[in-house]
Formats: C-alpha cells, structure tokens, sequence
C-alpha cells in the first residue's frame, strides 16, 4: 500500500514538472516576424511566437542588438505582445538572436 502511493505521488510529481515550461521548435539560422509572448528579465530570455505558429526560445546573449524606431534601446523595452522581428543564428541546439527589432 506504501509502495503505491510512493508511485503515485513520484509519478504525479514527473508529470508536473515535465508539464512546466515552454514547448519550443527548433529553426535554422534567419529571420522571422513574431510576437513576444513571454519576457523573463531575470534570465534576459524571451519567448517568440512566429506567424507560422513556432515557439523561439531566445535568451539574449552580448551581441544582442536590440532596437526600437531604428534606436538601440534597454531590453526592458521588450513587453508581451509586441510585434518584432528576430535576426537568429543557430548554434548546436541553441538560437543566438543577434538581432530583435521592436515593431510597434
């Protein structure tokens, strides 16, 4: 009777934690039209949406150039729901946003 429980509640633990978090896609080096969906400043990381509906996972790295109305700006600039374009590399699994202008 311990033993089930154990299980149950490892396997309720499992699935909580693997259902936290972002679902993200893998794209090749570019550029892509989005919308901000998600801004996590702590982490310096935002989560695109593409107009073809994929989820980028970019956590800005030094290179990161940021820009507003032509500006470079703060990316405390970045807000849900911004529409912006993302220039990205692909580096191993990871995307390097080396551009993210803001459009709106």
């Amino acid at each position: 009777m311990k033993n089930t429980l154990l299980i149950a509640l490892l396997t309720s633990l499992l699935i909580a934690f693997t259902s936290c978090g972002h679902q993200t896609d893998a794209v090749e080096s570019g550029t892509y039209d989005g919308t901000v969906k998600e801004v996590e400043a702590e982490k310096s990381e935002i989560y695109v949406e593409t107009k073809d509906g994929k989820t980028l996972e970019l956590y800005f790295i030094e290179e990161t150039r940021l820009t507003k109305n032509g500006a470079v700006v703060e990316f405390s600039a970045l807000k849900e729901g911004q529409k912006v374009t993302v220039k990205v590399e692909k580096v191993g699994k990871r995307l390097d946003p080396l551009k993210v202008q803001i459009k709106e």
